[in-house]
């Protein structure tokens, strides 16, 4: 089995890159390949049973969907984990809690003009469902680890919202949860491709006009987080999906 592993930034997949308490998560993996593909670096590597490419997009959805379409496409990936952070719009999540997404949407697609829905565009979805088998093992790792596993609605736009008006615009009418800029247009690359996902976020930041200045100080950690909860899904999946 090959399984994609994606962030937006390089601070998203640093963790597993570079330094993790003076340690790269790279060492639990074998035969460590860079490949140059569509102008971005993907990293190749062996964990137990699994193949593994690893890759960070670039902010956004345009350079997201390019890069997950090329994880599905060109290298041949069975399932993608996308590990992150984002942005509360619900006030029960705090900064550094767990968020996994249950269902995706696109808060800045906007033809309303033509009587559809906010989110909507003809043959489309509002909302696009994560894969259960994964979410299932997400609250196994959760609980094993004794971490507090929240799931909900995360909303995608090419937008780093700072503003309270905006957020609580896209709470009421997408029911969202946490807000970001990239999990949505993956997702609808995968369920385009029927490949199973999983858009993993660690709160950095609570998306109001403080966001600025949280997101710089919590990123980093954020994704330290988030990166070895991915690892200990890794482990659960060569276990049990790939036997």
């Amino acid at each position: 089995m090959k399984i994609a592993i994606m962030g937006a930034m390089v601070e998203e997949v640093d963790p597993f890159l570079g330094d993790i308490e003076h340690e790269p998560l790279l060492k639990f993996f074998k035969k460590h390949n860079e490949v140059v593909y569509a102008g971005n670096t993907y990293h190749e590597a062996k964990y137990k049973d699994l193949d593994i490419v690893l890759a960070y997009s670039k902010i956004g959805k345009v350079f997201s969907a390019l890069t997950a379409s090329t994880m599905l496409e060109h290298f041949g990936c069975d399932m993608l984990l996308f590990t992150g952070v984002a942005g509360a719009v619900s006030p029960d999540l705090k900064i550094g809690d767990l968020i996994v997404a249950t269902e995706l949407c696109q808060h800045d697609l906007d033809i309303t003009a033509f009587g559809h829905p906010f989110g909507y565009v003809p043959e489309g979805k509002v909302y696009v469902k994560s894969d259960n088998r994964l979410l299932s093992i997400a609250r196994e790792v959760a609980n094993e680890k004794e971490i507090e596993l929240k799931g909900g609605v995360i909303a995608t736009g090419d937008q780093f919202i700072a503003d309270n008006e905006r957020k609580e615009w896209i709470a009421k009418t997408f029911n969202a949860d946490a807000i970001e800029m990239e999990g949505a247009s993956v997702a609808v690359v995968c369920d385009a491709m029927e490949v199973p996902f999983f858009v993993l976020r660690a709160i950095s930041d609570s998306a109001d006009m403080e966001a600025t200045f949280d997101f710089d100080e919590f990123l980093k950690e954020s994704a330290k987080v988030s990166s070895s909860f991915i690892m200990a899904m890794l482990d659960k999946i060569s276990d049990k999906w790939s036997k």
